[in-house]
């Protein structure tokens, strides 16, 4: 299994061609940290990472996209860190006991509708959003309270739920064409409620800031290149064997820069139940990894004509794991917010489990 620490000797033994490809989207850099410590401090540089050696010259790369400027450092011994847990609890008793202040359980009394109404299905029901977050800004109620527990058919009705929300939301209002998804999954990954929701947007004007610098970004690439960013995108990726194929008509690929740890992107030519089942298959695997905390984002074109030119523009789903909840320590600081991404998980290994992962599915 290939480490992230010899990511430039991989891109070094590719073809000219897969190397060509590699070097047009992203800049890898690598580097030794050091330190010299005294003696007594050996002992802690082996508990920590089991070897002192280990501790004492420690790999880091760093890749950075060109087109889009997103960058992330790995040192895989970080992830040996200790992190500080809640003692005696455990995240099931944690979550069953949300059902005591479960906002969602009665969303006909406890919630209100759009102005449109409600959108329901056999699992999920919809309300407006009691704290906006835009002018048009909805919730997808699931009716499984627990976030872990879904089926393929419940994601690809959560996915069609919130389109359908989107659809009547933009007859009401055609100035605002702009859609985006998200699920933040338990509060470790900014969730208000522990029972199962997904959030709806619309926005006017033009679309939210990352999805349209994404868009300007990979036109600018096609203007230099005469090559579709996504594509090659993918065919990058495909030559550092990150990506997978989670169902018809999509392309998965585990993020070489990525926001946060095991970043993978479904990338698809429409807003669909293949998408749908995509995504269950990844969350599942999320589980099976332990991932417990993630988010989930859905970035696509505006769902109405508009002036700016977003041809070969995907439909994108983004998920993120975000750690342990019950681990109190924060996955994002300082290095993120002004810097990069300072990632623990190796994309290379996690390329490598999601698709031994797909082929039981």
């Amino acid at each position: 299994m290939s480490n992230i620490a010899h990511l430039p000797d991989l891109v070094a033994a590719l073809s000219p061609a897969d190397r060509a490809t590699v070097e047009r989207i992203f800049h890898i850099s690598a580097s030794i940290g050091v330190m010299n410590p005294e003696p007594s401090f050996y002992p802690k540089l082996e508990r920590l990472f089991g070897s002192a050696q280990d501790g004492l010259r420690q790999p880091v790369v760093k890749v950075t996209n060109r087109v889009t400027l997103d960058s992330s450092l790995f040192n895989p011994l970080r992830a040996a860190r200790p992190h500080q847990t809640l003692e005696n609890v455990e995240l099931e008793s944690l979550i069953e006991e949300g059902r005591t202040t479960d906002q969602f359980t009665h969303p006909l009394r406890d919630t209100a509708p759009d102005v449109f109404g409600r959108l329901e299905t056999d699992y999920a029901i919809t309300a407006s959003n009691i704290a906006k977050v835009d002018g048009w800004s909805g919730v997808i109620i699931f009716k499984e309270f627990h976030p872990h527990r879904f089926s393929r058919e419940q994601i690809i009705d959560y996915l069609m739920t919130g389109r359908a929300w989107a659809e009547k939301a933009v007859e009401h209002d055609p100035l605002s064409p702009y859609f985006l998804l998200l699920w933040n999954c338990l509060w470790k990954a900014g969730a208000s409620q522990i029972h199962g929701h997904a959030q709806a947007l619309l926005t006017r004007g033009m679309h939210y800031g990352h999805v349209e610098r994404l868009r300007r970004d990979a036109l600018s690439f096609e203007a230099t290149y005469r090559r579709n960013y996504f594509t090659e995108l993918v065919n990058a990726s495909r030559a550092l064997g990150l990506t997978a194929d989670p169902a018809d008509r999509v392309k998965a690929l585990v993020s070489i820069t990525p926001v946060r740890d095991r970043e993978i992107w479904l990338i698809t030519d429409n807003y669909s139940a293949e998408l749908g089942e995509a995504i269950y298959k990844t969350l599942s695997f999320y589980l099976h990894s332990g991932v417990t905390s993630f988010n989930l984002g859905v970035q696509m074109p505006p769902i109405r004509p508009v002036s700016e030119n977003w041809s070969g523009f995907p439909v994108i789903a983004r998920l993120i794991a975000r750690g342990n909840p019950l681990n109190r320590q924060n996955d994002t600081g300082g290095t993120e917010l002004f810097a990069a991404s300072v990632i623990s998980s190796d994309p290379l290994k996690v390329a490598e489990s999601y698709r031994t992962w797909l082929l039981k599915k």
